[in-house]
């Protein structure tokens, strides 16, 4: 299955890359971003970022996965909701997924992991940010063979993706 939402968390998949929501400075925060550094080796993932930073919103950045079972770390960069208009914030969003794709794919990855870009501090709201992740990432498949994960860490993000992406195969792990 090419696509496929799992709960799980992101630092311990094993695919090629996963995916980190970063800032556009791609320095450490905290939730997903923090628990990836920390996964990584936060003073080594830091280094790598500093020689690719900044990137603006809707961009992405390729770094070494250091001690994560993945072999690169992709930072993509989401808007923080309600900075720009609706129209623009879902552009920027599906920018961040489709960036990360094309560099997954330019660097011979063959499987990521997402986690769902934007959904927490950054204010988006899980299901309209549950349709962008999962149309951009339908339409980068129709072109391209990659296994891809979007990974719900908890389980109310989980049953609403069930309710909203029925067409797309799910587990929980």
């Amino acid at each position: 299955m090419p696509f496929t939402i799992i709960q799980q968390d992101i630092t311990r998949m094993q695919v090629d890359a996963i995916v980190n929501a970063a800032n556009t400075d791609l320095a450490m925060g905290g939730g997903v971003c923090g628990a990836i550094f920390r996964a990584a080796g936060p003073e080594k993932l830091q280094a790598a970022c500093d020689k690719v930073a900044p990137i603006k919103t809707g961009q992405a950045a390729i770094t070494p996965g250091f001690e994560l079972p993945a072999k690169f770390v992709i930072h993509a960069a989401g808007p923080v909701y309600r900075q720009w208009d609706a129209k623009q914030s879902a552009q920027l969003l599906r920018s961040a997924y489709m960036e990360s794709l094309k560099l997954a794919f330019q660097n011979g990855c063959r499987s990521i992991a997402f986690p769902l870009i934007s959904s927490g501090i950054y204010g988006y709201p899980k299901e309209e940010a549950l349709q962008v992740a999962s149309t951009a990432i339908r339409d980068f498949l129709g072109d391209h063979d990659m296994d891809v994960y979007l990974v719900i860490f908890d389980r109310a993000t989980f049953a609403i993706s069930r309710e909203l992406l029925r067409a797309v195969p799910h587990s929980e792990i």
